[in-house]
């Protein structure tokens, strides 16, 4: 399953976990992806481009 926006491409980027002694750890953030019905097929989209959607319907 990928990771990534169907619509504009947004995808996974790479920061850093930052505890409380300033040690920095790698860590992996996601898009907010959810399923969307657009014209009749699914896709995943993230979340800023389902309220798009949703301004132009």
């Amino acid at each position: 399953m990928s990771r990534s926006c169907d619509v504009c491409g947004k995808t996974s980027v790479r920061a850093n976990h930052v505890s409380h002694s300033k040690r920095r750890v790698p860590r992996r953030q996601s898009p907010n992806l959810q399923l969307l019905a657009m014209g009749g097929t699914k896709v995943k989209a993230c979340s800023s481009c389902r309220r798009t959607a949703s301004k132009k319907a």
